[in-house]
């Protein structure tokens, strides 16, 4: 079996770049996982594949709901990542060339890789990077990434509200973030740049002084998540130079 691991930028079709539509139009079986309470994302992946890959087959398949009984996190999403592996393997039922779109990039804060390393056979597998998130936020505030000669660090909501600042971090970009953790800093001298659904028809963004904007943000994330009924959001922030 081949799998191909095809990163699909933020579900808007015109991020695929040429080698992920050369991908997914040469897959046998193109497989879409279906998430409770998330049917936006399944129906994106069927209409990315609907335009750039009408000929190809595609398996629909239900991930598995993670335990969230189970107290030890390593072993919790340790044990998730086994179940949807062998839901992987009963929906690719022996095809030979088999595509999976991946939000983002299945580089970062993804564990797409993880999971396809539990498959058994191993298959022979190629990566298509795709847009980032990052990418999609930078792109959408119209903003470089970092100042001249300045580090960046990328962590998550978790972290930044367990650990607070990086340190000697200037720039910082949190990602899986579903309790708007910059309330957990002072918010003196930051700069915040946030975007739900980036690069999205729907996408939303907003950007200020942390302790003016940080409100207006929580807000507008909640109002997006009522809409849709889930919500992607990035937010990336910068300290001045005197802070």
């Amino acid at each position: 079996m081949e799998l191909f691991l095809v990163g699909i930028g933020t579900g808007n079709p015109e991020h695929l770049t040429l080698q992920a539509i050369r991908a997914l139009k040469a897959a046998d079986l193109i497989i879409v996982p279906r998430k409770a309470g998330k049917d936006d994302l399944s129906e994106l992946r069927l209409d990315i594949c609907a335009e750039v890959a009408p000929d190809v087959a595609i398996r629909e398949f239900d991930l598995p709901v993670r335990d969230l009984a189970e107290p030890d996190y390593a072993k919790r999403v340790n044990d998730w990542h086994d179940a949807i592996a062998q839901v992987w393997m009963t929906a690719i039922d022996g095809a030979g060339r088999v595509a999976l779109l991946v939000w983002g990039d299945p580089s970062l804060y993804d564990s797409t890789l993880r999971i396809a390393a539990r498959l058994s056979p191993a298959p022979l597998m190629t990566v298509i990077p795709g847009i980032t998130s990052i990418q999609a936020l930078t792109a959408a505030h119209a903003i470089p990434l970092n100042d001249i000669n300045e580090p960046v660090v990328i962590t998550t909501g978790r972290q930044l509200r367990d650990a607070g600042w990086p340190p000697s971090a200037r720039s910082v970009v949190v990602m899986l973030d579903g309790e708007c953790s910059f309330q957990h800093l002072p918010p003196d001298e930051i700069e915040i740049w946030w975007a739900a659904f980036a690069g999205m028809p729907q996408q939303v963004i907003l950007s200020g002084a942390l302790g003016d904007i940080g409100p207006e943000i929580i807000e507008t994330r909640a109002r997006a998540r009522a809409a849709h009924g889930w919500v992607m959001d990035i937010y990336l922030m910068r300290r001045s130079e005197k802070s």
